[in-house]
């Protein structure tokens, strides 16, 4: 089967290439090359929409920081929701919603993994293009149709969502709950519909395409770690996304048409209404079933890039290759058995809290593994601390400290006393937003040559770009820890009427300070991006002396990726530094080898 869908796909190729004049349309809009969508991803997924998202957090935040003031960028940008340039509490529980689905969703789901895995797949298995380019098409217009849905309603007269980015009933579920409970809900619960469907065409193409469509010598057990973190996420999204859009169509039809899934003994205003039976529990069991694997499915292709941007980097094979696949999975399967861990307080029965107590802790061990075995491959390496190796080890010193406090909140003891608190907000902005976003910077430094014909990004203000952002993060999460434990509640638009809290307010300016000017460090970055995407050096053709099978495609864009026979692969991706009897580079004067490359005369393929 596999050896006739590639022989079709190259069929295919040949046909469309000798055949077809690509209009502007048919190669910039409604492209079918792999490469083209992973682009339209990045652009869409990944610029556009990561700074609208940047942006409103920088709002509220200025808001905890200054509670009352006057700012005439709140007036400019949120017009009747800022009279006189004071922030309106309604509109501050909705940009923390907003802020909250398009990082977690639209950036780091679908601007990650539509970029990355669109790229990398056929490239890195040896395809001429993705299983079904039509599909994959219309998987990013799908996507690009829910951000349009997204953001129309924040122009809306009543306002956008405003429950949290966990669109909780009742708010979410009674239209007449707030202002942020109307329209603007139902365009959210609409947009991530659109967004789930999808996911799902994606995340489908990338599953069959990695079992079929990889060349001839390219085994399961020589894929590069990218591949397997694309691999396993791809599955976990088939598996628990279907989970978040039924609890949305439920939603729905409580919103519209009458039913109680999730309401049961509403009061407003004194006036009882008919809902009986519902639970908003059931809604978050739903919820969660879905939000603790979006954890991985967000994390899990940033480590994949960092595994291959580190070996790459350190010029040493990747520690434990086996032993990561084994943690990639074992993560996977657990994500889905602990997402109990977010209803601890919510009246669940104790004994099942320590059920899910025991999965979360015991969802460590993969997760260690995965950072011994990064510190382990930098460990005497000869390391190229080049910006995408910088927002690498970055991403596993994040990985790290927000990981340390996800034991506390993993116990339900312990869970109690910071739930809903900033201890939680800094524990998942680390642990997931940062660790994610710094994977996306590193995947672009690294792969920007392959997106765009071979030019560079400028190294010097990659450097800038990292250190600012790395010590701003921090920064602005490593204070939040202290807040929470103080009791500051999260989502509160301002804690003046709690005396006990006037104390922290400074701690606030610093963490917003270190927060702005964190978003002017992104403007580097995307100054840098596009000025290199149209003026940028072009650099060799492999340019980070890498193993991977991209590298072995022309610097200009073809449909099918290789003008002739796809290459054969003889090795596994890391064989770096790797030396002969003789003790000298089993290459001579080359301290890589890339997969391509036929095993030596005596050489033995690594037992990794």
């Amino acid at each position: 089967m596999s050896a006739t869908v590639q022989a079709h796909i190259e069929d295919h190729a040949d046909d469309h290439g000798h055949q077809h004049k690509q209009t502007f349309v048919t190669k910039y809009i409604f492209s079918q090359d792999h490469k083209m969508i992973a682009k339209q991803y990045l652009i869409t997924g990944v610029l556009f929409m990561g700074f609208i998202g940047i942006a409103m957090s920088l709002l509220f935040r200025m808001q905890l920081a200054w509670p009352g003031e006057s700012f005439s960028v709140f007036e400019a940008l949120l017009g009747k929701w800022a009279p006189g340039g004071v922030m309106d509490a309604d509109i501050y529980l909705a940009l923390v919603t907003i802020h909250g689905t398009i990082m977690v969703f639209f950036v780091l789901t679908a601007g990650l993994s539509g970029t990355f895995s669109n790229l990398l797949i056929p490239l890195q298995i040896g395809a001429r293009d993705m299983a079904s380019g039509f599909l994959n098409m219309v998987s990013y217009w799908l996507f690009f149709i829910s951000c349009v849905v997204m953001l129309s309603s924040l122009f809306i007269e009543a306002g956008p969502a405003a429950a949290g980015w966990t669109i909780y009933p009742p708010l979410s579920a009674l239209p007449m709950a707030q202002p942020g409970s109307g329209l603007g809900m139902t365009l959210w619960l609409v947009a991530m519909a659109i967004f789930i469907a999808s996911s799902l065409l994606g995340s489908l193409n990338y599953i069959v395409t990695v079992i079929n469509l990889r060349t001839k010598g390219m085994s399961m057990t020589r894929l590069p770690l990218t591949i397997w973190a694309f691999f396993v996420t791809a599955i976990i999204g088939v598996v628990s996304f279907p989970v978040l859009l039924s609890a949305a169509l439920l939603l729905i039809m409580d919103r519209s048409f009458g039913t109680s899934f999730f309401l049961s003994d509403i009061f407003i205003q004194g006036e009882v209404l008919h809902y009986q039976g519902g639970s908003p529990v059931l809604y978050e069991h739903l919820f969660w079933f879905l939000g603790h694997p979006e954890v991985y499915i967000v994390l899990l292709p940033a480590l994949g890039i960092t595994s291959e941007v580190m070996s790459t980097n350190a010029r040493k094979p990747i520690f434990g290759y086996r032993a990561m696949i084994a943690s990639i999975i074992a993560i996977a399967f657990l994500s889905t058995i602990v997402w109990g861990h977010h209803m601890f307080i919510s009246g669940m029965n104790p004994f099942l809290g320590s059920v899910f107590t025991f999965t979360t802790l015991l969802i460590a061990i993969p997760s260690a593994v995965k950072a011994f075995n990064y510190i382990t491959t930098l460990w005497k390496g000869n390391l190229q601390l080049n910006p995408a190796m910088l927002f690498s080890i970055g991403l596993v010193s994040t990985f790290i400290t927000g990981g340390l406090t996800g034991i506390i909140l993993g116990d339900s003891t312990l869970d109690i006393n910071v739930h809903d608190t900033y201890f939680v907000v800094a524990h998942f902005h680390l642990v997931m937003g940062i660790s994610a976003l710094y994977g996306v910077f590193a995947g672009v430094y690294h792969w920007f040559p392959k997106m765009f014909e071979g030019k560079m990004m400028n190294k010097n203000l990659g450097y800038v770009h990292f250190w600012i952002t790395a010590i701003c993060a921090y920064g602005v999460f490593f204070p939040m820890h202290f807040v929470g434990m103080a009791g500051v509640p999260r989502r509160y638009y301002e804690n003046t009427a709690f005396p006990m809290f006037d104390e922290l307010t400074d701690v606030q300016v610093l963490m917003t300070v270190f927060a702005l000017v964190a978003g002017l460090a992104q403007l580097v970055f995307l100054g840098n991006f596009i000025y290199s995407m149209f003026y940028g050096k072009i650099g060799p053709k492999n340019p980070w002396k890498s193993n991977t099978l991209e590298w072995t495609t022309p610097q200009e864009h073809i449909h099918g990726n290789w003008p002739g026979a796809i290459p054969q692969v003889h090795r596994w991706a890391y064989d770096y530094s790797k030396t002969g009897e003789n003790g000298e580079y089993v290459i001579p004067g080359q301290d890589f080898i890339p997969q391509d490359v036929p095993l030596q005369e005596h050489e033995e393929e690594e037992n990794h």
